[in-house]
């Protein structure tokens, strides 16, 4: 071969595999490779055929697969399990002993079949997502796949999301949906923060009446469980199991001995005089007593209630200011990481032994290290020290909504373009085996500021198709953040998860979701709600309604015609309630109109903006001024005086429509619809 053909072959391999590159199907998270073939996957016609290769574990896969296969793309869509390897057209799920695939991996070929293989059902799993997501994309194309192989792999092992539910309540219904979030996108960690409390500035600076909660049942300390919202044993310990059959690992989070109000509210004595109630004094031996029995309500017995690996025991942000202090705190870290220990446990911590800076050892056996922040705790020393390093950097991915500080949305192009979980040090590598992976986090820092789990959903859904990619591949990602934000916005939430009520459309466009010429009292639609960006108008011609009246209702709002209290239109969602300071006219026709998005909910007669019901800044100077803007009654009750900083009132509504209320008035022309993007 002469000097100048082989430069041509190499030329011709290089640009080979260029397009191989540039043809890449989208995925989120982007596939690690892709050797591209010519062709199309094209499977077999109703039903679909499906062979799998295991036994019951690859069985239970092909199960989840399938399901999930017919909710995202026809219910109508049957299945016919194979029992002998088909020619073309089937999806085939085979679980092996392939050495060189890891855990998480597993390899996919697209050809006359369309087969995933991989050594555990985790990876297993994983790739039935990659290929829902492939089918997704294709359900306008005849459901037909792009021909190539992969052999996909996590960069990180750990990729997860922490969500804060001491301060704020998420219903049980709402993390099983999130679970399937993730593992759609391959996120594999779940830290679920069960205590914590407000900031007693926003309280009237009193301990007593500042929010605080502990959302397990304990039946050890009655009386300690959050009664505006908590989860029993039962079902806690079954939503573990669901979400590991997910290949998603819940981390239960049991936070001490700071934000631990909720303690100190059902046992006084426990609380630090010195540091402020939200500290135990973990000088007094009753402390120890009492987490010990805790910690241990949860975690002994055949079945314990905290099923997993890994238990989280807090350790961050208790005070420095003395140093008998500090090696107090290192000494209740080291005794609660081993006592986690005692029951087959690896203890998660906060990053804090830099501001905890003593001579008390803390172990670095089977434990996970949360760094979260540079001032109190540094990833160069806690790495060469030996512990393993979770990256969850507070500057990078932190978000505590509507707060007005950290992150109310992440700066996810940013993020997209820079960051891996090895960001939190400059000095570090991406794939440091000391890093075990990355999370992000949602804080809700601000019990009583209107904020609801639509809100938190829709800040925290873009994020995680963000960080699930970074998390996974690091800084080897291909496609441009331009092209992974317009491709990812046809992408479904999960397979018949929809909690953002949302329905693509493209940019520029808008989509009319429901329309009724007449929609009749008490009567039902085939619509849930309609999400952010949309405008809902009627045309009504009031009559006398009684207080209380609903236009319209779901699951998770109402819309009321006259309000419970004033009569004006209004809505209610979770516990609070926003008021329009407008009342329907007497004996008088009017077209009203409904636009919200997720600042504002707006309100317009006859194509006149009446009133915005936005962001509003809770500031009260006198003690006698309580602002109050909830529907039921509450624990606490936010007193804005006295404070070091204003709390901002959220007032968004995701439209509410799967029935018509008991109304007298007659209403026509019924149509809601996505605004333009």
């Amino acid at each position: 071969m002469t000097l100048r053909t082989t430069f041509l072959v190499t030329l011709f391999l290089g640009l080979l595999t260029a397009f191989a590159q540039t043809t890449k199907p989208f995925t989120i998270p982007e596939l690690q490779t892709w050797q591209a073939k010519e062709g199309q996957f094209v499977p077999s016609s109703n039903p679909r055929t499906i062979y799998i290769e295991g036994g019951a574990e690859a069985k239970r896969v092909a199960q989840a697969f399938i399901q999930d296969y017919k909710m995202l793309l026809g219910k109508d869509i049957n299945f016919q399990i194979l029992k002998k390897k088909p020619q073309s057209g089937a999806f085939i799920l085979s679980l092996n002993k392939d050495k060189s695939l890891s855990k998480e991996s597993y390899r996919l070929n697209v050809g006359e079949n369309a087969e995933v293989s991989a050594t555990t059902p985790k990876a297993l799993y994983w790739g039935t997502r990659t290929l829902l997501q492939l089918s997704e994309q294709a359900q306008a194309k005849n459901y037909a796949l792009p021909r190539g192989t992969t052999m996909d792999s996590p960069l990180y092992a750990v990729r997860g999301l922490l969500l804060d539910c001491g301060r704020k309540f998420f219903p049980m219904s709402y993390l099983r949906d999130l679970v399937k979030v993730m593992a759609y996108y391959k996120m594999n960690t779940l830290q679920v923060h069960l205590n914590d409390n407000g900031f007693k500035q926003f309280f009237g600076n009193d301990w007593n009446k500042t929010q605080s909660a502990f959302r397990l049942e304990s039946e050890r300390f009655p009386g300690l469980t959050a009664k505006d919202g908590h989860y029993t044993k039962a079902e806690f310990r079954a939503f573990q199991l669901y979400a590991d059959s997910l290949g998603v690992e819940i981390i239960p989070e049991i936070d001490v001995p700071a934000h631990s109000l909720a303690f100190v509210h059902y046992r006084p004595s426990l609380g630090s005089a010195e540091y402020g109630a939200d500290h135990l004094d973990i000088m007094k031996p009753e402390v120890y007593t009492f987490l010990d029995s805790l910690f241990a309500e949860y975690l002994e017995g055949k079945n314990p209630v905290f099923v997993g690996k890994r238990v989280g025991i807090g350790t961050d942000e208790y005070s420095n200011a003395r140093q008998e202090v500090v090696e107090k705190f290192r000494y209740f870290t080291d005794r609660y990481i081993r006592y986690m220990h005692k029951f087959g446990k690896t203890a998660v911590v906060w990053g804090s032994l830099k501001h905890a800076k003593g001579t008390t050892p803390v172990t670095t056996e089977n434990v996970w290290m949360s760094q979260w922040s540079r001032d109190f705790s540094d990833p160069i020393a806690m790495k060469k020290a030996g512990y393993p390093l979770i990256s969850i950097p507070d500057g990078y991915t932190y978000i505590v909504p509507g707060a007005g500080y950290y992150y109310d949305y992440l700066p996810e192009e940013y993020l997209y373009k820079n960051f891996t979980p090895a960001t939190m040090d400059q000095t570090l590598e991406d794939g440091d085996p000391a890093i075990l992976g990355g999370m992000f986090a949602v804080w809700n820092d601000h019990p009583g500021n209107g904020i609801t789990v639509k809100d938190v959903h829709h800040r925290l859904f873009p994020a995680l198709q963000t960080l699930s990619t970074k998390f996974w591949n690091g800084k080897n990602v291909t496609f441009s953040y331009a092209q992974f934000d317009s491709l990812r916005k046809p992408l479904k939430e999960a397979p018949g998860i929809n909690v953002r009520g949302y329905k693509y459309h493209p940019k520029g466009q808008s989509l009319t979701l429901y329309t009724n010429d007449a929609p009749q009292p008490n009567s039902k639609t085939n619509v849930e709600e309609i999400g952010y960006n949309y405008r809902v108008e009627f045309t009504v011609e009031p009559q006398q309604e009684e207080r209380g009246t609903i236009l319209s209702q779901s699951n998770h709002a109402t819309f009321y015609l006259s309000d419970p209290k004033t009569g004006s239109l209004s809505f209610e969602r979770e516990d609070y309630i926003a008021r329009f300071r407008y009342t329907l006219p007497k004996n008088k026709t009017v077209k009203i109109a409904i636009e919200g998005d997720n600042k504002e909910v707006r309100l317009f007669e006859n194509d006149r903006l009446v009133e915005r019901l936005g962001i509003q800044p809770i500031y009260s100077a006198n003690p006698s001024d309580k602002v109050e803007p909830f529907v039921k009654t509450q624990p606490y009750t936010l007193e804005m005086y006295n404070h070091r900083g204003r709390m901002y009132l959220h007032r968004t509504l995701v439209f509410p429509l799967s029935q018509f209320g008991y109304f007298k008035s007659k209403i026509t022309g019924f149509s809601v619809s996505y605004l333009n993007n």
